[in-house]
């Protein structure tokens, strides 16, 4: 089993990967933290001004970061800066993920491992793999295993402005999801550990797909009592495909599930939502897409829940709405009704069969 090299106890030095809304924001909450933070970013001229300004060129614009933190890119870092870090923090988009990591593994100590944290959400097209798939095909079995991954419901404005923001924290390595929770553990921002790392990404990943959906239903004039039915059904189905892919149903209780659910089908600061309301609103996804000035990760998750969801033949009448809208061109209001003129079924229900997938991601890792 391989382990992390040991973190001190204070003044870590942290390399973050991706200088977003949610990179910038860990950015600043572990800077506060009087850890010493080296910030990438692929943009010469974000690099430029944040390490003139102490502010992000494109996000968080307001905001003054602490002067302990370094914008550095937009070449990746080589193997004498990556093996000096304590901490590998990777919040860059999970398409982009795979390349990174292929480029950047032949350039770390394995024997020397510094803590790899991972707070990205997606699932990748093509392969439709979950980040601890990709970890295991870019950077082999072991660090897919002390890898660690956080979620949960926060909000990259509300972390730098210091509100009380609780995430879950998961690993297969307990000591590894340990050492991130005491990293990033501040009165103000509670952490919560646990052992599935499955039902993290897959929490993370899916409830993008329910924000959209109830993005569609405020921007189409529906009101409180049709939100909480795409909530509470939402998590339902994500719980189902959960089961079935082989996470814990109790994972989607928490934070990670439907504490961030909640959050993101709740609020205009989601990027998803606002994507869903815009179409609700009757706009193009092309021309969404080209104005949102970020990435909403749910729209290419979909693709991959949607084959995920055949695969397992798992019925999720919301997410394939969900897709239907943004791939087939359906008309918003028409899914809502096709939806609502669906049969009276059962109202919890956890699949027959669970963790095909899981069986085999765990297989690749040795577990």
């Amino acid at each position: 089993m391989v382990h992390s090299k040991p973190q001190p106890l204070q003044n870590s030095k942290v390399l973050i990967f991706g200088a977003g809304n949610f990179g910038s924001c860990l950015a600043s909450h572990l800077g506060d933290s009087q850890h010493d933070v080296f910030m990438w970013a692929r943009e010469q001229s974000l690099v430029n001004y944040f390490n003139e300004h102490h502010r992000n060129l494109f996000y968080l614009k307001d905001h003054i970061f602490p002067s302990n933190i370094t914008a550095v890119g937009p070449e990746l870092p080589n193997k004498e800066f990556l093996n000096q870090m304590d901490v590998l923090l990777f919040a860059i988009p999970t398409q982009f993920l795979r390349a990174n990591l292929s480029i950047l593994h032949p350039q770390i100590d394995v024997d020397n491992l510094p803590l790899m944290i991972f707070v990205n959400k997606g699932i990748e097209i093509g392969t439709h793999a979950l980040t601890l798939e990709i970890i295991t095909d870019t950077c082999g079995p072991d660090i897919a295993k002390a890898a660690t991954f956080i979620s949960g419901p926060s909000f990259a404005k509300e972390i730098v402005d210091r509100q009380p923001t609780s995430v879950s924290v998961a690993s297969f390595t307990e000591e590894e999801a340990d050492k991130a929770s005491a990293l990033f553990h501040q009165p103000h921002f509670r952490c919560y550990t646990g052992g599935d790392p499955i039902g993290i990404e897959l929490s993370g990943a899916l409830k993008n797909v329910y924000a959209i959906a109830s993005g569609m239903s405020d921007g189409l004039g529906y009101k409180n009592n049709t939100r909480a039915m795409i909530i509470t059904r939402g998590l339902a189905e994500m719980t189902c495909i959960g089961t079935a892919y082989g996470a814990s149903p109790l994972t989607f209780l928490g934070l990670s599930g439907v504490g961030d659910l909640f959050l993101t089908c709740s609020s205009s600061n989601s990027r998803n939502y606002t994507v869903g309301y815009r179409l609700g609103r009757g706009e193009s996804l092309d021309d969404i897409m080209n104005t949102l000035g970020s990435v909403a990760e749910g729209v290419s998750t979909t693709k991959g829940v949607k084959k995920i969801i055949d695969e397992l033949g798992i019925n999720a009448p919301i997410a394939n709405a969900v897709y239907d809208v943004l791939y087939n061109s359906k008309d918003t209001q028409d899914a809502v009704r096709e939806l609502m003129e669906l049969p009276p079924s059962r109202e919890l229900e956890l699949p027959p069969t669970a963790g095909g997938p899981a069986r085999q991601l765990l297989r690749k890792l040795g577990l």
